[in-house]
């Protein structure tokens, strides 16, 4: 795929917006806490749980120890782990890919408990339940 000049400009442009609300100039795991920790250029720090991170959970705090960040600053990476985080998502609480943030966030909801809820389950357990699921 070929990029003109102008397209280029326009791309790098919109990097240097980016690059303007805050870029990772400094990053650590601290393994009292299982916590990373983003230093970015304006002062401002990130911590988050590694838990919450796509690719991070479950790793060995060596694992974990060793975090790259891109040469524009834009993004996290763990080597042993092949694992990315895209430091502007983090401010937003996006920690992982679309596709694993739906699940986990489904995953949420479907633990959510409410008077409503309890209700229905409620009736559906009057009716006999939920119906088998049938392979077919």
């Amino acid at each position: 795929m070929s990029m003109t000049e102008t397209e280029f400009a326009q791309a790098e442009a919109r990097a240097a917006e980016k690059r303007r609300a805050g870029h990772a100039v400094k990053a650590r795991y601290d393994r009292r806490s299982a916590r990373v920790i983003v230093s970015l250029d304006n002062g401002v720090h990130i911590t988050f749980p590694v838990q919450l991170a796509e690719g991070l959970s479950g790793a060995s705090p060596e694992e974990l120890a060793l975090i790259e960040i891109t040469p524009g600053g834009m993004g996290l990476h763990w080597p042993k782990l092949d694992a990315d985080v895209y430091v502007p998502a983090l401010s937003q609480g996006i920690f992982g890919s679309e596709k694993w943030m739906a699940a986990r966030l489904g995953a949420a909801g479907g633990k959510a408990r409410s008077e409503k809820k309890a209700a229905a389950s409620r009736e559906n357990g009057r009716k006999g339940g939920r119906p088998v699921r049938r392979q077919g």
